[in-house]
């Protein structure tokens, strides 16, 4: 399964920071950012994903996050 979330996380640190977290969290996903995309998008693939923990846990770190469809 694979989601994608729009975020506006846009320095490469940041990236690094809010994927660090992501994994320390969820350590079964496969985490990633494309900030050369317009929606600086972040990627995450698993076996069950749970978007509303995603977006919680970006917005308790002062980011935003909104799934893409």
């Amino acid at each position: 399964m694979v989601e994608i979330f729009k975020t506006n996380v846009v320095e490469k640190t940041q990236a690094m920071l809010v994927q660090k977290i992501l994994s320390n969290t969820f350590p079964e996903y496969k985490i990633n950012f494309d900030l050369s995309d317009c929606d600086k998008v972040l990627r995450v693939e698993g076996e069950t994903i749970v978007a509303k923990s995603i977006i919680a846990l970006l917005e308790a770190n002062a980011y935003t996050c909104e799934l893409i469809n």
